[in-house]
C-alpha cells in the first residue's frame, strides 16, 4: 500500500472492517500504524474473515507496528460458524437439555400431595369413603378437614348403627396416618408414603430449598474442578454426582434421607447443561450464537420440560421416575468422545499448541482449510492475551464496591436478578395451586418458553435491554396480580401462565444484561456472584409458593410486587444496546452516564445510520482503541470467557454470546 510499509492486516468483512487509509504516518488508523487504534466494526453480512498479509513473511513486523492480533471470533469464519461440526454440537445438547430439565422439576411430581387427604380410620376400613367421611372426618368451610379426626369410640358406633357424625363431639389430630384420593394424582409420591402433610406439610419445601444449596455448593465446587482440570471434567463430573443421588433418591426411608439425597442432586444444577451449553457456544461463530443460544432452551429444555409430567403420569410410579429421571445422566460419560474440551480454557492454562489442535478438528470437520501461518498469528494473538489476562487477574469482585456509581449498579443488579430468580421459580412451582389438572397445567407453562426465547431473539437487538426487561417483568407481574381477582380456575390459570410468560423473557435478558453492564476485568466474578445471589432467593421461592395452604392468592401477590418493583428498578441501570461495553473499573463508573431513562435504541437507530453514513463518505473519522473494540464483542475476549464465567451457572442465560453491541 501507498505511503506504508508492507504489513499485516485483517480485513473482517463479516463485520465490515475498514482498511487502513492510504497515506502514512501514526494517524493511520489500521492494526499495523502507528498506535493501538482500530477502526469502528459493525456488525454486517455472513462473508469470510480474509487475511491479508500485504507479502510479509511469517513472523515478520514493521518496526514500530503492533502484531497483527487475532482471536476466536475472528478465527472462527475461517474454520465454519456453523458449519457440520457445529451442527453436530448442537445436537449433542439435547441430551443435556433433558438432564437440566429433569433435575430442576423432578421434584416437584416426586412431592405431589393430593388436595383431597383424610385422617385413616382402620375401624371403618370395610365403608365406602362417602361413609367414613361423614362419620370419622369435622367439615371446615364446607370442607373434610384434613387433619383432624373425631375422637370417638368407632367400633361402639358402628355397632350402634350411627351413620354420620356429630359435630359436638371432640377432635383430635390424626393417629393411624392418613387415606389419599390418587384420581387427579394416580400415584403416591414419597410425600404420600411417608404422609408429609398436616404438621409435616412444609417437609416437601425444606427439601427443594436444600436443593438450592446444594446448586450453590455445586457451583462453587464445579467452578473450581472446571478452572483447575477443564470443563469436560467438570461436566462428566456434575452429571454423575447428578446421577448418583438421583438414583439415591428412590430409596430413601425417611425426610433426612431424602433431603440430602436432593441436596447433592443439586450439586449437578445447572452446570449438567450449562458447561455443555458454553462449550458449544464457544465453538460457534458470532452470526450463529443468538440463534443457538436461544433455540437450545426454547427447544430442547422446553421439550424435556413439557415431556416430564407425563412421564410421571404415565410411570404412576415415584421411585421409578427418581430412576428414569436420573438414569440417563450416565451419558455424559461418553462426552470426551464427541465434545472438544474448551479451547479458551486451554488458551488460559497455556496450552495453546492443544487448543489450535481442537480448531483445526473443526476445520477438518467442516471441510475448509485455513493457512499455518494464521494459526500461528492466532496463538501468537493467544499468548499476549493470556499476560494480559494474568494482569487482570489482582481484581475481585469488592473492587466493584469501591466507587459509588459502580456500587450502586452492582447493587441494583443483585436486587432485580434476585426478584426475577424469586420470581420465575415461584410461578415454576405454583402451578399446583392454579385450580386445574397441574400435569396440564405445568406442560402448557413449560411450554411458554418457546415462544418467549423466539420472540427474545428477534427483539432484544433491536429494542434493547432496559426497557425489555422492565416491561416484560412488569406485565408479569400484573398478570400475576390480574389472577388474584378473577375465579380459581381456566381464568386464574391462563393470567398465572401469562405472568410466567414473560418472566421468561426477563430471565433470559437478566444475566445477559449483567456481563454486558459489568467491566470486563471482574466479569466473570461478578456474573458468578450475582447468579449465586439468585440461587439465595430461589432458596425463598419454596417458602413463597408454600402460602398458598394459608392463601391461595398470597404466592401470586407476592411475585406480582416483586415482579413490578424489580421491573421498575430496572430502569435504573445503563442500556447496553449500541454502546462500548466497559473494559477497566474506571469504564464501569462511567459507563451510562449521561443516559436518559427515556432512551430508547430503537429510536436511535436512524441517527446512528446516519452517523455511519457520514463515516462510510469519510465525513466522520472514529477510531476505538483496540481493547475496546474487541471489549465490545460478547464472547470475543478471552478475559471474559475464561476463569469464572462457567461458575456463573442458567445459565447459564447470560452468557449467550450475541453479537449484539453495534460498533
Amino acid at each position: 500500500m501507498e505511503g506504508q510499509a508492507k504489513q499485516a492486516y485483517f480485513v473482517n468483512e463479516a463485520f465490515n472492517h475498514e482498511e487502513p487509509p492510504q497515506g502514512g504516518g501514526a494517524s493511520g488508523g489500521g492494526v499495523g500504524g502507528g498506535g493501538d487504534n482500530l477502526h469502528r466494526r459493525k456488525s454486517g453480512g455472513n462473508k469470510e474473515l480474509q487475511l491479508d498479509m500485504g507479502g510479509l513473511k511469517k513472523g515478520q513486523d514493521v518496526a514500530g507496528s503492533d502484531p497483527p492480533s487475532m482471536d476466536f471470533d475472528d478465527i472462527l469464519p475461517l474454520i465454519g460458524e456453523f458449519g457440520r461440526y457445529q451442527k453436530l454440537l448442537f445436537i449433542c445438547m439435547i441430551p443435556f437439555s433433558f438432564f437440566v430439565a429433569f433435575v430442576y422439576f423432578s421434584q416437584i411430581f416426586l412431592t405431589l400431595v393430593p388436595e383431597q387427604h383424610w385422617c385413616h380410620v382402620p375401624e371403618l376400613d370395610g365403608l365406602d369413603v362417602e361413609a367414613r367421611l361423614a362419620l370419622s372426618i369435622p367439615m371446615s368451610n364446607g370442607e373434610y378437614n384434613n387433619c383432624y379426626m373425631y375422637d370417638v369410640n368407632y367400633t361402639e358406633l358402628l355397632a350402634q348403627g350411627k351413620v354420620m357424625a356429630d359435630p359436638k363431639w371432640p377432635r383430635v389430630k390424626c393417629r393411624h396416618g392418613w387415606s389419599y384420593n390418587f384420581t387427579e394424582i394416580p400415584y403416591s409420591t414419597v410425600a404420600t408414603d411417608q404422609n408429609w402433610v398436616c404438621d409435616d406439610a412444609a417437609l416437601p419445601t425444606y427439601a427443594q430449598s436444600i436443593f438450592f444449596l446444594g446448586a450453590i455448593v455445586g457451583g462453587l465446587l464445579f467452578g473450581w474442578v472446571a478452572d483447575r482440570f477443564g470443563r469436560i471434567p467438570a461436566l462428566i463430573g456434575t452429571n454423575m454426582m447428578g446421577l448418583l443421588a438421583g438414583v439415591g433418591t428412590a430409596f430413601v426411608g425417611n425426610f433426612w434421607q431424602f433431603a440430602a439425597m436432593r441436596f447433592f442432586v443439586g450439586f449437578a444444577f445447572d452446570n449438567c447443561f450449562t458447561m455443555m451449553y458454553i462449550l458449544v457456544l464457544e465453538y460457534v461463530g458470532p452470526k450463529y450464537r443468538t440463534f443457538v443460544a436461544n433455540m437450545s432452551i426454547a427447544i430442547f429444555f422446553t421439550g424435556a420440560a413439557c415431556l416430564l409430567p407425563w412421564i410421571a403420569y404415565f410411570l404412576a410410579d415415584w421411585k421409578l421416575l427418581a430412576i428414569v429421571t436420573s438414569a440417563p445422566l450416565l451419558l455424559a460419560i461418553f462426552t470426551p468422545f464427541v465434545v472438544p474440551e474448551s479451547a479458551r480454557w486451554l488458551v488460559s492454562q497455556g496450552k495453546v499448541d492443544k487448543a489450535v489442535g481442537i480448531l483445526k478438528k473443526l476445520e477438518k470437520g467442516n471441510g475448509r482449510q485455513v493457512p499455518a501461518q494464521t494459526y500461528q498469528i492466532f496463538a501468537d494473538s493467544c499468548k499476549r492475551m493470556r499476560e494480559q489476562e494474568a494482569q487482570n487477574g489482582n481484581y475481585s469482585v469488592l473492587d466493584l464496591f469501591k466507587s459509588p456509581r459502580l456500587r450502586r449498579t452492582t447493587l441494583l443488579l443483585i436486587v432485580i436478578w434476585m426478584a426475577i430468580s424469586l420470581v420465575f421459580d415461584g410461578h415454576v412451582r405454583n402451578v399446583g395451586s392454579l385450580g386445574l389438572d397441574i400435569f396440564f397445567t405445568f406442560t402448557l407453562a413449560c411450554f411458554t418458553e418457546l415462544p418467549a426465547d423466539t420472540l427474545l431473539t428477534v427483539i432484544l437487538d433491536r429494542f434493547g435491554r432496559r426497557w425489555l426487561a422492565c416491561s416484560s417483568m412488569v406485565l408479569s407481574g400484573v398478570f400475576s396480580l390480574l389472577a388474584t381477582v378473577v375465579p380459581v380456575g381456566i381464568y386464574s390459570a391462563a393470567l398465572a401462565i401469562m405472568g410466567r410468560f414473560f418472566v421468561n423473557i426477563s430471565y433470559n435478558i437478566g444475566l445477559q444484561w449483567a456481563a454486558e453492564v459489568l467491566p470486563t476485568v471482574v466479569r466473570a466474578q461478578a456474573v458468578a456472584f450475582i447468579h449465586i445471589m439468585g440461587y439465595v432467593a430461589s432458596i425463598i421461592a419454596p417458602f413463597v409458593v408454600y402460602l398458598a395452604n394459608i392463601s391461595q392468592a398470597l404466592p401470586l401477590i407476592i411475585l406480582g410486587i416483586l415482579g413490578i418493583i424489580g421491573g421498575l428498578l430496572s430502569l435504573l441501570l445503563p442500556e447496553t444496546l449500541n454502546h462500548v461495553l466497559p473494559q477497566t473499573l474506571n469504564d464501569g463508573e462511567e459507563f451510562g452516564r449521561g443516559q436518559s431513562i427515556w432512551d430508547f435504541p430503537c429510536l436511535a437507530k436512524q441517527v446512528d445510520d446516519d452517523e455511519e453514513e457520514k463515516k462510510r463518505n469519510g465525513d466522520v473519522e472514529e477510531v476505538r482503541s483496540q481493547a475496546f473494540v474487541r471489549g465490545t464483542q460478547t464472547g470475543a475476549s478471552l478475559n471474559a470467557s475464561t476463569g469464572g464465567e462457567l461458575r456463573s451457572s442458567i445459565l447459564r442465560r447470560s452468557i449467550k454470546s450475541r453479537n449484539s453491541t453495534k460498533l
